[in-house]
């Protein structure tokens, strides 16, 4: 596993560079301030075949980077069709759980057909928002976020509140590409820095094309900040950024 610790040091530079636009925020009923970014409108359910993502053991390599075990929980957000979730139940086991979310209920409806068909009673299912992923506190040793983040359109009120989900050690996984926020992805750096400000630490980063993108992971830091003392992150910062921080 790789650590960039250039990518650490720079979040704070970034998170400042977006302190400018804070203020702008105050007048708004929401404690948290929008993203200094575009949003991914909400893309397909299937990113890919899951014949094509299994060609590649695309799952498997993640929930080895991830330390997935018999007996874990684990939160699947932006669950959509469950390519993950089937394959994070078989991996838990019957003594580990799932938890499949998304805020699309249709997709979540057609998700519950299949976990019923595949006799999976190690999963249930829950209906998120746009601005919360209504987890359960100190529930879950991980949780997935694959190639979904980008389309989040509150990502630090959503963040914020998925921090207390998390038990002790537990740790958030997050798979997505080096490409503008508006293209379905998010730069490096911009993501680390957005986990920053909502009260996350990176722990470890890898570039993984066989995975379609890069691998990302997040730990609780010490405390959550107060919404109000979140500032956004300069959204601006181009694609392809970790070559300049490798």
């Amino acid at each position: 596993m790789v650590v960039r610790t250039a990518l650490l040091s720079s979040i704070g530079v970034l998170a400042a560079c977006g302190a400018s636009n804070a203020d702008s925020h105050n007048t708004k009923r929401s404690p948290f301030p929008d993203p200094d970014r575009p949003v991914s409108a909400l893309g397909s359910n299937q990113f890919s075949t899951e014949v094509k993502r299994d060609s590649v053991n695309e799952a498997q390599k993640v929930m080895d980077l991830a330390g997935i075990e018999n007996g874990m929980t684990v939160a699947d957000i932006g669950a959509g069709e469950g390519y993950y979730t089937v394959r994070l139940a078989e991996r838990v086991g019957q003594g580990g759980r799932v938890l499949a979310q998304d805020i699309d209920r249709d997709a979540l409806d057609r998700l519950g057909k299949r976990i019923e068909r595949e006799r999976l009673d190690n999963v249930s299912i829950k209906q998120g928002q746009p601005s919360d992923p209504r987890l359960p506190e100190g529930s879950f040793d991980r949780v997935f976020m694959i190639h979904m983040y980008h389309e989040i359109a509150q990502p630090y009120a959503f963040l914020w509140r998925m921090w207390p989900s998390l038990k002790e050690g537990g740790q958030v996984i997050v798979v997505d590409v080096d490409r503008p926020a508006d293209q379905h992805g998010i730069a490096p750096l911009l993501l680390a820095c957005e986990f920053g400000q909502a009260g996350y630490q990176l722990d470890a980063f890898r570039d993984a094309p066989e995975i379609s993108g890069y691998y990302a992971q997040f730990r609780r830091a010490a405390r959550r900040p107060r919404p109000q003392d979140i500032e956004p992150c300069r959204g601006g910062l181009a694609a392809g950024s970790t070559d300049a921080a490798s």
